[in-house]
């Protein structure tokens, strides 16, 4: 008799299971931003540079990024409205236009991280030119975008998230094969410098990880993917979100501390690391070229699936500030093209990629402020306005951004 009755209480627990894992989802699409191949070049360049000094920019970024997920979300949940849509409905017409530009080079500098990570793995796993390594990206990433076109926002998703597994796999080998130094690691957790390059590389390091991109899109997939809720169920979601986030940060944030250790460990004091090819052929002769394909195979689906996720979010910009919906394949090209470019003229590829997560770095404080001031406004959020503790925090996190992107120009141009 004890039997049949618990048998339905295991039941009844496993659908709750996996009507919660129903709701995970947005979070680790968003996530991917915080994985591209910027991330690569920066705490590769942060690792091999300067040791494990850095590390507590990985730590300090990866629980802002958690915070600043979480509110991205809970507007679209509350309001029914991308972060976007909600700037648009509060700015001016000139506003607006001046907001969609800085959004729009945001945009373009993801995408140059993006396909140019893209096409150095293509080169390293089959000695493709960077140029049509670069065009395959772009294409590859246009039927991933026309995955979510045709078939919805769950397939996407699921798509985006197994690639994310891919990435995680591919760079957290190396340190399970070269575990770090314990010490080391622990030692920079402790905030410093070392000089202008290594605030211009915590500037990379921050704009790679807290995306301006990844924090307009998670508003507009929390939308789509459940719409304005009702009071008594939106209780329900946000807590279902703060776990999405949770479990998304904390993968990101692994992977990326994993890129740094690895470079700390593996590439200290070795020549030629400072790119991303460099450091592939150092992890091949330190770690063996199995942990190298696995290095290279992660780049390739940070590269595919980051680009994707990035034009997305173009199109979702674009469409909440200035109401204008262009056809996927034009969106495409506008972010695409620049990227493009940059191969085809013979730039370095890493120092493009490690300038690009600066440039991003400059863009984050024009999606914080807005969703900080947003999600703090009782008229808007009602009851799930943030509370006074949050919002402080939110406000402190804006202005460290701020702050050290301001001390990056002075250092940059006072030396």
């Amino acid at each position: 008799m004890a039997l049949t009755d618990a048998a339905p209480s295991s039941r009844e627990r496993l659908k709750r299971v996996r009507a919660g894992s129903m709701l995970l989802g947005p979070a680790f699409v968003a996530a991917i931003a915080y994985v591209d191949p910027g991330n690569v070049a920066s705490n590769i360049s942060a690792g091999a540079q300067f040791g494990y000094l850095l590390v507590w920019v990985i730590v300090a970024a990866n629980l802002m990024a958690c915070l600043v997920q979480f509110l991205s979300a809970k507007l679209g949940l509350v309001t029914g409205l991308s972060l976007p849509e909600a700037v648009r409905e509060r700015t001016s017409r000139p506003t607006r236009l001046a907001y969609w530009a800085q959004a729009e080079l945001v945009a373009i500098a993801t995408d140059l991280a993006e396909v140019v990570g893209g096409a150095i793995a293509l080169y390293l796993l089959f000695d493709l030119p960077l140029l049509l390594g670069g065009v395959i990206t772009g294409v590859v990433s246009m039927a991933l975008l026309l995955v979510q076109d045709k078939r919805g926002q769950r397939p996407f998703e699921r798509v985006i998230t197994g690639l994310l597994g891919v990435i995680a796999v591919g760079f957290l080998t190396s340190v399970v094969v070269s575990p770090p130094s314990v010490p080391g690691t622990l030692g920079g957790l402790v905030p410093r410098f070392d000089g202008t390059e290594s605030v211009l590389i915590a500037a990379a390091m921050l704009g790679a990880t807290v995306m301006p991109h990844a924090v307009y899109l998670h508003s507009g997939l929390a939308r789509d993917r459940h719409g304005h809720v009702e009071p008594e169920r939106r209780t329900r979601l946000l807590k279902a979100t703060k776990v999405d986030v949770g479990l998304a940060m904390l993968l990101a944030g692994a992977v990326n501390l994993s890129m740094v250790l690895l470079a700390a460990t593996t590439l200290r004091g070795r020549e030629g690391v400072d790119s991303i090819d460099g450091a592939h052929a150092a992890v091949g002769d330190v770690l063996g070229p199995g942990v190298a394909l696995l290095f290279a195979i992660g780049l390739l689906a940070s590269g595919l699936a980051s680009t994707s996720v990035g034009a997305y979010a173009g199109a979702m910009i674009m469409q909440g500030l200035l109401r204008k919906r262009i056809p996927l394949l034009l969106r495409r090209l506008i972010t695409l093209a620049p990227a493009i470019v940059v191969l085809a003229i013979g730039v370095d590829p890493s120092r493009a990629l490690v300038v690009s997560q600066v440039v991003l770095s400059f863009g984050i404080p024009f999606a914080l402020v807005p969703l900080v001031r947003l999600t703090s406004d009782r008229e808007l959020m009602g009851a799930d306005a943030n509370h006074r503790a949050t919002t402080t925090v939110a406000w402190a996190v804006a202005a460290v951004i701020i702050t050290l992107n301001v001390a990056l120009l002075y250092l940059t141009f006072a030396g």
